[in-house]
């Protein structure tokens, strides 16, 4: 070949790169278009807590699109692991699709689209369950999750929840990355990453230099741990109630079918589900914290630290984010586990303040789908319908304009009667100032303070909950930017 044939060649390629590059950019989902359905992919090293984690993802199922349940490892989990660090055999997750296979007609009854027993196990696959970090080999969950990431015709976001270690995503990862690297670019802008700490080393040693550059939102939390084993160390006692015995008792493990009757439990009470806010997250509530990790929602509130690396609010000034792995050695929440004294116990009560403010909801909603399990849809309870006047939830408005909120089309499709509550979310707004609302009316009108600057944005929250049993909620979020 000649040097003219061969710059004639490198020219073409270039352009093909460039026609590569700007196909996937007009193609890429708008994460903020909730009208669908977000893709999930699910590993787990099959702790305690994350087979009770599987009980309430099963029964949430209807939520979202199951692409994945990958047994995985953990550090804290692998075959040949002795005692604690045992690994429970991977048939786990096919037991509670069995069970989950004998409450699904009724399930039916409240929502159709509920997944079939059928697909779910055609979903269910083996990954990498040997030592916690091992991501070399090219197991049959690795291969499933590289599949699904490199399927075209579908381009919606997936959310990989890492429930254990990242060994089989990053096995997968690095089966893109060696057999297809004109495709990375096009997988990480489907994916988003949900890691309930680093459970191993892979994400440092293969996904962090490999493919974090291409700015995938991830998320790394410490925060869950609040529903994790310390449960009852750090809610706060009038969110403690719905984990006790007698809540978990009488509203999910008894009375609600083999499912609900197969959570794992302490004595009775809440068991501990550390790895629940993963998959929280891509619930649509209507608070709209798939757009961004730092509006928050039932799966926590984060900040951004590097890249599109999303990590905990520090508790205090006193705390320095991690440069490397960030887990359970250098956990705050670890850290704060045995505080006793009331400034460091206020200061850990904030710290995890971004989930438990959500909590109640969360085990009421809970609640309602163990009665899906049993009950018809007459003598069951459903989720009220937040029906705005309003057209748009991003509002643009100038310092003095008035603003009216309208939800007062809300309906219950149980007929209940609807309550209101209105209120400023302080934490991700950026105006500072000394405005706020808190309402209890069906609309309200607002006046931009005076004090607020160009740029600022403040988030109003309609929160409209049913007097069913139990009681239900769902929200809106309303951007108000400062223009």
């Amino acid at each position: 070949m000649d040097i003219r044939s061969m710059k004639r060649q490198m020219l073409l390629m270039a352009v093909l790169l460039i026609t590569n590059f700007m196909a996937v950019a007009q193609t890429a989902p708008d994460i903020t278009d909730m009208s669908v359905k977000p893709r999930i992919i699910v590993t787990t090293d099959g702790e305690a807590d994350d087979r009770a984690s599987m009980v309430r993802f099963l029964l949430s199922s209807n939520e979202f699109d199951i692409e994945g349940i990958i047994n995985s490892s953990s550090q804290f989990h692998w075959v040949g692991g002795t005692g604690w660090n045992a690994f429970h055999p991977v048939d786990w997750v096919k037991e509670y699709i069995g069970y989950y296979s004998k409450i699904y007609p009724n399930l039916l009854l409240h929502d159709n689209s509920y997944p079939s027993p059928e697909y779910l196990l055609s979903k269910w696959k083996v990954g990498n369950i040997d030592g916690g970090g091992n991501y070399d080999e090219r197991t049959e969950g690795a291969r499933f999750i590289a599949d699904v990431l490199l399927k075209e015709g579908d381009s919606r976001p997936i959310w990989i929840q890492a429930w254990g270690g990242c060994n089989t995503l990053a096995a997968a990862l690095k089966i893109i990355q060696e057999g297809h690297p004109d495709k990375m670019l096009e997988v990480a802008r489907k994916m988003r990453l949900f890691l309930i700490w680093e459970q191993d080393e892979a994400y440092q040693k293969y996904i962090r230099p490999n493919w974090e550059h291409f700015n995938i939102p991830t998320i790394i939390s410490d925060q869950f741990d609040c529903m994790a084993y310390i449960w009852d160390k750090v809610l706060p006692q009038h969110v403690q109630l719905y984990f006790g015995k007698n809540w978990m008792t009488e509203n999910i493990i008894q009375r609600h079918g083999v499912l609900c009757g197969a959570y794992p439990n302490k004595n009775g009470a809440f068991n501990g589900e550390g790895d629940t806010p993963a998959f929280l997250h891509t619930i649509d509530t209507g608070l709209r914290n798939m757009e961004n990790p730092g509006y928050g929602g039932w799966g926590g509130r984060y900040v951004k630290i590097r890249n599109n690396v999303w990590l905990d609010p520090a508790p205090s000034s006193d705390f320095a984010y991690p440069n490397g792995q960030w887990g359970f050695s250098n956990s705050w929440s670890k850290k704060m586990e045995h505080y006793t004294d009331s400034v460091n116990v206020t200061i850990r009560t904030n710290y995890f303040k971004p989930i438990w403010r959500w909590l109640i909801d969360v085990q009421n909603d809970f609640a309602a789908r163990a009665d899906w399990c049993v009950k018809d849809y007459a003598s069951a309870n459903h989720h009220p319908i937040i029906r705005l006047k309003n057209s748009s939830l991003d509002i643009k408005a100038k310092i003095g304009e008035k603003i009216v909120l309208d939800a007062s089309n809300s309906e219950d499709p149980d007929g209940d009667k609807l309550t209101f509550h209105w209120w400023t979310y302080l934490e991700p707004s950026t105006y500072k100032g000394t405005f706020s609302i808190d309402s209890n009316k069906r609309k309200v009108s607002l006046k931009i303070p005076k004090d607020a600057h160009v740029g600022d944005t403040i988030h109003i929250v309609c929160q409209v909950s049913d007097d069913g049993i139990p009681i239900l909620t769902k929200y809106k979020r309303f951007i108000i930017e400062i223009i």
